[in-house]
């Protein structure tokens, strides 16, 4: 198992799936004995070939689909709650298109049942944090892609989950802003001092955010690699990116990937 420890736990994950369009062919195992544990504090990245189930992990992980074998646990517990103890950013923004910028990002507390106040309080706090003051009573229709993800990030950052889990966030934006957003992750994850496991296809993306990287091998996924990256927890104050050990990290990633690929 990877370095099990306190904040997320998970250990021997099996997960299969029934193929209803081939009632009589049975199951097919997505992931199969997976474990690895995350600590408090760190930024985790999943790489691996597709198909091979990193979606799917987060989506178990939040409650979202569920696990045919083994336990996942939050601080110690199997007991905790999707939307308060852990959150789940998707690539599709997940926003309400009738509701404004400060709404979608109360939605959440609302949920809760927070109070109006506070809600409003603690959602013009995240969406300061994320540098979208002023465009508060904006609709998604009205703002870039890259604000409308930032609005999904403010959203589940007000209701101060214990894990962010991120799945391929930034993938539906242009290179630059994909880069932008990138450092301005790191930048609030610090400030938050959030723990976040991140699932991305791209290499250089796993390695400049992530203090780990995990890799994934074809379905069934397992944990094949698990890579630290030793960059600093302030890289998002400089452009690791042009510095020579950056490279070395994303070429060990690579070289880890093209082992498990089909």
């Amino acid at each position: 198992m990877s370095r099990a420890n306190g904040m997320l736990e998970v250990s021997n994950l099996t997960v299969s799936f029934e193929r209803p369009e081939q009632p009589d062919a049975g199951a097919f195992r997505v992931v199969e004995d997976l474990s690895f544990g995350v600590a408090a504090g760190e930024f985790v990245s999943i790489l691996g070939p597709s198909g091979c189930g990193k979606t799917t992990l987060l989506r178990v992980i939040v409650r979202l689909a569920p696990a045919e074998h083994g336990t996942i646990k939050i601080d110690d517990s199997e007991k905790y709650a999707p939307g308060r103890d852990v959150c789940l950013v998707f690539q599709s923004y997940g926003l309400f298109p009738w509701r404004t910028v400060r709404e979608n990002v109360e939605f959440g507390l609302k949920m809760q049942g927070v109070a109006a106040r506070e809600r409003r309080a603690t959602g013009q706090e995240f969406i300061d944090l994320v540098g979208l003051s002023g465009f508060e009573q904006h609709y998604p229709h009205q703002i870039s892609g890259g604000m409308q993800q930032r609005v999904g990030l403010a959203r589940a950052l007000a209701c101060r989950p214990k894990l962010l889990l991120m799945d391929e966030p930034f993938a539906a934006v242009d290179a630059q802003t994909r880069e932008r957003l990138q450092t301005e992750l790191l930048r609030i994850v610090a400030q938050t001092a959030s723990t976040v496991v991140f699932v991305t296809h791209s290499i250089q993306e796993a390695v400049y955010l992530g203090t780990r990287v995990l890799v994934m091998g074809a379905r069934p996924g397992r944990i094949a690699a698990d890579l630290p990256v030793p960059l600093g927890s302030e890289r998002w104050r400089r452009d690791v990116r042009l510095e020579r050990r950056f490279e070395d990290h994303v070429l060990e990633a690579r070289q880890a990937l093209r082992a498990v690929s089909p």
